[in-house]
């Protein structure tokens, strides 16, 4: 294997840019898991992200026909403007739409596995775009493939944070949602660029831009609305856990 110098720099930069770029896919996955108790949130994340370890380096393989998936960005587009439009109009005031609620089961799966299939598929939409800036960086699978993995292990880093402060800051969870919407539009526009139906194209750095206004404005929002109560949390957490283990055996027994 030749190896040489720049190979590091390139896997370095791959780094970063996952890191910097995948700020909309660590919110997206913090607001699916959010739903489960906590003690099984980082569970269900280290799932979803080992099955982003192995898409990644399949799709590496692969990276000549990712081309062709462009209907994975309408699928993922549909379903982010789908979650931001329940968020907003399902008929709940502005005080119940920070409460977190309980995921469900799905798809004859317990609450927690269809979280983490919910975590798995997300990630497969996001992962198309970043794995073709990889490929055209450099020429060996290796320096793609570690880029890849060690960027997805910095932003599980991020996902974790951001789990954290919506916990502490319930109203930022409007401010997430909004940026939901705005990556699934995203994704729909560039689905349509790729047909030719659009000819302008969406920086990535503009909508990372973008994004980060979203959440300092929504976050300065949410800390004058002040901090959720600790045991207020805990309490939730426990009835969110209670909700999800009764929803579980009806399912079981029908």
């Amino acid at each position: 294997m030749d190896v040489q110098f720049h190979d590091f720099l390139t896997i370095g930069l791959l780094v970063v840019l996952e890191g910097l770029l995948s700020a909309d896919n660590a919110l997206v996955l913090a607001m699916l898991v959010l739903g489960l108790p906590r003690h099984e949130q980082q569970k269900a994340l280290r799932y979803g992200i080992a099955g982003a370890f192995a898409f990644r380096i399949i799709a590496v393989l692969l990276a000549i026909n990712l081309i062709q998936l462009t209907l994975v960005k309408l699928v993922g587009a549909s379903y982010l403007i789908y979650l931001a439009y329940q968020h907003f109009f399902s008929g709940h005031s502005g005080g119940e739409r920070h409460q977190i609620r309980a995921a469900r089961p799905a798809l004859g799966l317990s609450a927690f596995w269809a979280t983490v299939v919910k975590v798995e598929l997300t990630d497969l939409v996001f992962a198309v775009d970043s794995i073709l800036v990889a490929v055209a960086m450099s020429p060996k699978t290796w320096v793609v493939i570690t880029g890849g993995v060690l960027g997805i292990v910095a932003m599980r880093l991020v996902i974790g944070k951001l789990l954290a402060l919506v916990r502490r800051y319930p109203a930022l969870v409007d401010g997430a949602f909004v940026i939901v919407a705005w990556v699934g539009l995203k994704l729909l526009l560039e689905f349509m660029r790729a047909h030719g139906w659009i000819h302008f194209e969406v920086s990535k750095w503009w909508s990372f831009g973008l994004i980060a206004a979203i959440f300092v404005i929504s976050y300065g929002y949410a800390r004058r609305q002040g901090p959720a109560d600790d045991s207020t949390d805990d309490e939730a957490t426990e009835l969110l856990q209670g909700a999800r283990e009764s929803e579980d055996r009806v399912e079981g027994k029908s």
